[in-house]
């Protein structure tokens, strides 16, 4: 619905209607027209709309899930997030932020573009289980965070 501010004049004006399902806003932007009419009734047209995206904060729209891998091949752990500007993804284990090939080159933990961390390898051993735990994955943007849910990687024993 559009209603008139002016009566006496031209004015530029505009309305969002926002959708529940989208967390996109579709914008009308109106040049209102207002006629005073008979009984103080006015008439307005709208001259033209667009649609406009509106930032909003992440979501997780895939989760890891539990994985078990042998040691020394390789496995990913899945995670997606929508949100706008588009979300960085980080990736804790056992409560620890989890080192990349971002940080380190010569890491065998990748994070890839799509958010979710490939491993290389699975490193394991008697002494270090670098690799074995409770991983999730935490979406930012500058409106917040999302975290995922827990997934945890068990190596199998051979």
């Amino acid at each position: 619905m559009v209603t008139c501010l002016n009566t006496q004049t031209q004015e530029a004006a505009g309305i969002c209607i926002h959708s529940k399902r989208n967390p996109e806003f579709l914008c009308l932007w109106a040049l209102l027209f207002s006629i005073s009419l008979l009984h103080g009734a006015k008439l307005c047209w709208v001259l033209g709309s667009r649609l406009r995206q509106e930032d909003f904060p992440p979501r997780i729209v895939e989760h890891p899930s539990d994985v078990i891998v042998s040691k020394g091949e390789p496995t990913t752990l899945n995670c997606k997030a929508e949100g706008r500007p588009t979300p960085t993804i980080e990736w804790y284990k056992d409560g620890e932020r989890v080192e990349t090939d971002k940080d380190d080159p010569r890491s065998h933990r990748m994070l890839l573009p799509s958010g979710s961390l490939f491993f290389l390898r699975i490193v394991h051993g008697r002494r270090s289980k670098p690799d074995e735990g409770s991983y999730v994955c935490v979406a930012r943007n500058y409106l917040g965070e999302a975290v995922s849910r827990n997934a945890s990687l068990e190596v199998a024993c051979k």
